[in-house]
C-alpha cells in the first residue's frame, strides 16, 4: 500500500504523443503540484495515514477507489499557498461502512475471479484500492497514484480503476484521464452527463444512468394516473437532469407539477422550511422527493413537526433504500408507504459469508478492518504498525467475531451498489481476459495483434475490450455497456410499517428499460391500505361530459362540462364529445347514441285523439244538420237561396272535416298526395257554394230594379251548379298537375325533435301548394268582398251578413296559419294544418247553419214566407 505521492518524473518519462503532452501537462501538472502540498499536510496531520487502502499483487493490477473516509470539503483559490485546516475539523474523520463493504465487496470478486478455472486461466489478478476521501482533490491524488504506479509496491500503473463513486468526480477524472485512455468503470455514478461518449469516452458505468430513474417514475406517475404532483429537488445537476427528464416524459399526458422546489446543500435547513410548507398548503397528495439524504432528512423532520401525514412520497434511489430514513422512529408516520426506485439487487452468493468471517488476525496487513474492528468491539486487537495506537482500548479478547454483528456491515438483504462494483470487476476481468486469451500465448513466435502479454497491457487496449463487451454474468444475465451505460434495471421499493412499529423496506416490482412489472397488492399506501391514494387537480370528467380547461391554470385543472345536443363521450376523461349519426341520438347520460324514435300525429296520442274527436264531431254536425234540412226542405228557410246549394255545402264541409283524418297517422305515399288534393278540392267545393250563394242574392235583388230583370236568367239553378264545378274544376287541375309533377313525399326530419325524427309529408315543389291556397284565397277574398256588398239588403231574406263573418273567420284562420305552419317543429306542422281546417270548417258551419237550425227547431213560427219577405 502506498503512503506518498506519485513522482512527478513518470509524467515526463512516459511516451506521449504530441498531441495529447501538452493537454494533459497543465491540468496534470498544476494539480499535481497543488495536491502533493495538500497530500503532505494532511498526512502530517494524519500521522501518515490518509491514503488508506488495500492492495494485493496479481499478474494484472487493476485500481479501485472508495469514498471511506468523510473529509471535509475546502476552498481551493490558487496554488501559491497550503489550504488551511482546522485542526480539530481533521480529528472528525471516521470510517464510512457502507463505502467498506463496496471495497470488500471488490475484493471478493478479484479472489473469486482468480478461483475461476475458465477466466483469466493463469493469470492473478490483483487489485491497488484507495481511499478517495469523497473529495475531488484526494480522489484525483489516489487515481493519479494507481495510474503512475508506487516503488514501493508493484512498480507498475493500473490499466484500469473501478470507481470513482460520485459523478463530480467520475467527471473530473474522466477529462484529466483522457489522454491516458486508462478506462473507468464506475459502480455509482449516474450523471446523465457521463453518457456523453464524445466528452468522456473513458468512462463506463454498472449503474444506470439517472435518466432512467427519472423516466422509472414517470412511468409509476402514469401507471397510477396522478396527474396533480409536486416535487422537491436537490438544487444540482442530479435533481435538476431529473426534473428535465421527468417534464418531458410527462409532457402531453395530462400530469401536471403544482410546486417545484429546491434544497440546495448551503442552506438546507432553510429550504427544507420552504419545501414543507409549500406540501402542507399544497392540494397534491403525491410528492416526488429527488434529493440527496440529508436533504430528506430535514424535509421530513421538518413535514413532521407540522404533523403532515396525508402526502404519499416518490422516492429517488438517493433515498430509497436508506437505512437512517427507515431506522427513523420519528419518521414512521410520516414515511410509511414510500414507493421508490432503488438500483436492483441482486444476490452474490459467497459473499456474506466472506465478510462475516473478516477479522485483523487473518488479515494483519489490512488497516481497514482492524479499524473496523476496533468501532465495533471497542477493543484493539493488538499493537502493530497499522493500528490506531488508541492507548484507552482495552485488548480484545480473541473471540470476537463478525458473526454475532448485525449491521449494515453484514446484512446481505440489500445488496444494490455492491453487486455493482461486483459487476464492475467482473466487467474488467473480461475486458482483461478477451485481451489476454491468444492461441499459444507464451511462444515466442506468437505476433497476434488480438491478444497481449499481462505485464505489457496498456489502458487502450482495456478500453477497447469494454467497448466491445457482451458476457453472461455469473449470475446468467447478459451484459454489456450501452456506450458508457448498461441496459436500465431497477427495482420498486415500498416502506412498510411493521407490527413492532419500525419501518422495512419491501420489494414490490421491477422495471427493466421501459417494461414496468408492479405488483399492486403488494404495496403498502401512506393510509395504511392497499387502496391506491388520489392525487388530482380536477376529478377524472365522466362519461357525457368534456374537459374545459379553466382560464389561466394548468391543463390538469378543469371543469366537467355537459357534452352537447346530439353529443356524447362514452369515456372518462373524453377531451371532445362527439357528434351521434344522423340516425341517432344521445340516451339521457349522453354516453351512447340510440336510434331515433320516428314521430309523427299518430291516432293513438292525446293530440290526435283530441284532432280525430273534433273531426268526428264536426261531420256528426253536419250529418245532423243535413238531416234537419233534408226533414224541412219544404220550408221556406231551407227552399230559400237555393236548397241546392246549402245541401252541396253541407256534404262539402263533410269532405273537410273528414278530410283532416287524412293528416293523421304514419305518412306514406299515397296519403301524402291524398291528404292535400282533398284539402284543396273540398275547401274550394264549400267556398264556391257560398260564392255562388251571394253570387245569387246579389242578382236577385240587382234583378228587382227597373231594366235588370234579364240578370237572374244568368243566375238559374242550373248557371249555380255550373259555376260551382266550374270553380272546383280549376282546383282539381291544379292539384292534378302538381302531384303529377312534383308531389309530396313521405321524408324523415331530423330538425330539432333531438331523440325523434319526425315523419312527415314533405312538399317537393312549395309552388303546387302555393297554387292551391292561393286560389282558396282567391275565391274566398271574392265571395268576402260580395258578401260585404250584399251587407244592406233586407235582413229577414239575405244571408250575406252570415256569409260575411263566416268569411271573416275563414279568412283569419287560414292567415293565422301561414306563420304557424313556418314555425312549428315536427308533427305540429301536421297539427297546425289539421286545427286550420277544422276551426274554418267549423266557422263555415256554425256561421251559415246555426241560425237557420235554430229558427227551424225553435222558433217555426218564423219559418214562413211572410215573416222571410218582411222588411
Amino acid at each position: 500500500m502506498s503512503r506518498q505521492a506519485t513522482p512527478l518524473s513518470y509524467f515526463f518519462l512516459t511516451p506521449w504523443s504530441s498531441s495529447s503532452f501538452p493537454l494533459l501537462l497543465l491540468p496534470v501538472l498544476s494539480r499535481q503540484i497543488g495536491l502533493e502540498g495538500v497530500q503532505a499536510s494532511v498526512c502530517s496531520q494524519w500521522d501518515a495515514q490518509s491514503n488508506k487502502g488495500l492492495s494485493m499483487d496479481g499478474d494484472v493490477i487493476i485500481g479501485g477507489l472508495f469514498n471511506l473516509y468523510n473529509v471535509p470539503s475546502f476552498t481551493e483559490t490558487d496554488f501559491t499557498k497550503k489550504p488551511y485546516y482546522e485542526p480539530f475539523v481533521l480529528l472528525i474523520v471516521v470510517l464510512r461502512v457502507v463505502p467498506l463493504k463496496l471495497m470488500y465487496a471488490m475484493t471478493f470478486a478479484v479472489e473469486e475471479i482468480n478461483r475461476n478455472n475458465t477466466l483469466l486461466q493463469g493469470v492473478k489478478l490483483g487489485y491497488r484500492i484507495l481511499d478517495s476521501c469523497g473529495q475531488c482533490p484526494w480522489t484525483l491524488q489516489s487515481a493519479l497514484s494507481l495510474i503512475g504506479g508506487d516503488a514501493h509496491i508493484c512498480n507498475s500503473s493500473v490499466p484500469l480503476i473501478i470507481g470513482p463513486g460520485f459523478s463530480s468526480t467520475g467527471v473530473i477524472l474522466s477529462r484529466i484521464l483522457r489522454p491516458l485512455s486508462v478506462p473507468l468503470v464506475s459502480y455509482s455514478a449516474s450523471c446523465p452527463c457521463l453518457s456523453d461518449r464524445h466528452k468522456f469516452p473513458i468512462f463506463f458505468r454498472t449503474t444506470p444512468s439517472d435518466v432512467y430513474q427519472a423516466r422509472a417514475i414517470a412511468q409509476l406517475v402514469l401507471h397510477f394516473r396522478w396527474t396533480w404532483i409536486g416535487a422537491v429537488i436537490a438544487n444540482d445537476g442530479y435533481g435538476h437532469s431529473a426534473l428535465q427528464v421527468l417534464e418531458e416524459e410527462i409532457q402531453g399526458k395530462q400530469v401536471c407539477l403544482e410546486f417545484i422546489h429546491t434544497i440546495s446543500s448551503e442552506t438546507i435547513m432553510n429550504d427544507a422550511k420552504k419545501a414543507a410548507t409549500a406540501i402542507e398548503y399544497s392540494t397534491a397528495k403525491v410528492i416526488l422527493i429527488f434529493c440527496w439524504h440529508m436533504g430528506v432528512l430535514q424535509l421530513l423532520q421538518e413535514l413532521a413537526k407540522k404533523n403532515v401525514t396525508d402526502r404519499q412520497f416518490l422516492a429517488s434511489e438517493a433515498w430509497s433504500t436508506s437505512d437512517e430514513l427507515l431506522e427513523n422512529l420519528a419518521l414512521t408516520n410520516l414515511a410509511n408507504g414510500v414507493v421508490g426506485v432503488a438500483i436492483r439487487s441482486s444476490a452474490m452468493p459467497g459473499f456474506g459469508n466472506y465478510v462475516r468471517k473478516l477479522n485483523p488476525y487473518d488479515r494483519p496487513d489490512d488497516v481497514l478492518i482492524r479499524e473496523y474492528w476496533e468501532e465495533q468491539f471497542g477493543c484493539s486487537p493488538g499493537t502493530t504498525q497499522f493500528s490506531l495506537q488508541k492507548s484507552s482500548l482495552p485488548p480484545c479478547s480473541g473471540t470476537e467475531s463478525l458473526e454475532e454483528v448485525h449491521n449494515h456491515f453484514t446484512d446481505m438483504s440489500q445488496l444494490r451498489w455492491t453487486y455493482n462494483v461486483y459487476l464492475a470487476v467482473y466487467a474488467a476481468a473480461h475486458a482483461l481476459h478477451s485481451l489476454l486469451s491468444c492461441p499459444n500465448r507464451d511462444s515466442p513466435t506468437n505476433n497476434s495483434s488480438t491478444c497481449s502479454f499481462a505485464k505489457h497491457i496498456k489502458p487502450r487496449e482495456v478500453l477497447q475490450r469494454l467497448n466491445n463487451m457482451n458476457i453472461t454474468t455469473p449470475h446468467g444475465e447478459m451484459f454489456y455497456f450501452q456506450g458508457a451505460d448498461i441496459p436500465a434495471k431497477y427495482d420498486f421499493v415500498n416502506w412498510q410499517k411493521t407490527p413492532e412499529g419500525s419501518l422495512k423496506l419491501v420489494l414490490v416490482g421491477h422495471v427493466d428499460e421501459s417494461k414496468v412489472q408492479l405488483s399492486e397488492s403488494a404495496i403498502q399506501w401512506n393510509t395504511g391500505s392497499n387502496e391506491v391514494p388520489v392525487s388530482v387537480c380536477s376529478k377524472s370528467c365522466p362519461p357525457g361530459t368534456r374537459k374545459a380547461n379553466r382560464k389561466g391554470e394548468p391543463v390538469c385543472c378543469f371543469d366537467c362540462i355537459p357534452c352537447g345536443e346530439g353529443e356524447i363521450s362514452n369515456i372518462t376523461g373524453s377531451l371532445h364529445c362527439e357528434h351521434c349519426p344522423s340516425e341517432f341520438w344521445p340516451n339521457a347520460a349522453r354516453t351512447v347514441c340510440i336510434r331515433r324514435q320516428i314521430d309523427f300525429l299518430s291516432f293513438n296520442e292525446k293530440l290526435g285523439i283530441t284532432l280525430t274527436t273534433v273531426a268526428v264531431s264536426g261531420v256528426i254536425v253536419t250529418t245532423a244538420v243535413f238531416v234537419v234540412f233534408l226533414y224541412y226542405r219544404q220550408t221556406p228557410m231551407v227552399r230559400a237561396n237555393n236548397s241546392e246549394l246549402s245541401f252541396l255545402l253541407l256534404l262539402s264541409l263533410k269532405l273537410c272535416f273528414l278530410c283532416s283524418l287524412v293528416f293523421i297517422g304514419r305518412p306514406s305515399v299515397w296519403s301524402c298526395r291524398f291528404q292535400q288534393a282533398a284539402f284543396g278540392i273540398s275547401f274550394v267545393l264549400s267556398v264556391s257554394c257560398l260564392l255562388v250563394k251571394t253570387m245569387v242574392v246579389l242578382a236577385a235583388f240587382r234583378s228587382a230594379r227597373p231594366g235588370a230583370a234579364a240578370l237572374m236568367k244568368w243566375f238559374g239553378p242550373g248557371l249555380q251548379r255550373g259555376s260551382v264545378c266550374l270553380f272546383t274544376s280549376v282546383q282539381i287541375i291544379i292539384c292534378i298537375i302538381w302531384l303529377s309533377l312534383s308531389p309530396p313525399v313521405p321524408h324523415r326530419d331530423l330538425g330539432i325533435q333531438g331523440s325523434k325524427v319526425t315523419l312527415k309529408c314533405a312538399m317537393a315543389s312549395v309552388v303546387g301548394f302555393s297554387l292551391v291556397l292561393g286560389y282558396i284565397g282567391l275565391l274566398a277574398c271574392s265571395c268576402l268582398l260580395l258578401a260585404f256588398l250584399a251587407r244592406k239588403l233586407p235582413d229577414n231574406f239575405n244571408e250575406a251578413k252570415l256569409i260575411t263573418f263566416s268569411m271573416l273567420i275563414f279568412c283569419a284562420v287560414w292567415v293565422a296559419f301561414v306563420p304557424a305552419y313556418v314555425s312549428s317543429p315536427g308533427k305540429y306542422v301536421v297539427a297546425v294544418e289539421v286545427f286550420a281546417i277544422l276551426a274554418s270548417s267549423y266557422g263555415l258551419l256554425f256561421c251559415i247553419f246555426a241560425p237557420k237550425c235554430f229558427i227551424i227547431l225553435f222558433r217555426p213560427e218564423k219559418n214562413t214566407k211572410k215573416h222571410l219577405m218582411a222588411r
